[in-house]
């Protein structure tokens, strides 16, 4: 049984590949998924823990300095 977000990821992928058909894109799939998640999943952690990288990077289960290179990566302060 999957879990609701993994149900939510299959059908938006499914979706996807449905309205791009066989054409190949500039970019990945997986890094378009990664792109296109990383950031609001980084802001809602963040925001559940009102702003405390600790909290936010045990709960991502990565370290504060990982947590903080994503942020700014993200162009999240």
């Amino acid at each position: 049984m999957q879990s609701a977000l993994s149900e939510c990821v299959s059908r938006t992928v499914r979706r996807y590949l449905a309205d791009i058909g066989d054409t190949e894109g500039g970019e990945g799939l997986h890094a378009l998924v990664i792109r296109e998640v990383e950031g609001p999943l980084l802001r809602e952690v963040l925001a559940f823990h009102d702003g405390n990288q600790s909290r936010a990077a045990a709960a991502l289960g990565i370290n504060r300095a990982t947590l903080r290179k994503k942020l700014a990566a993200h162009g999240i302060s």
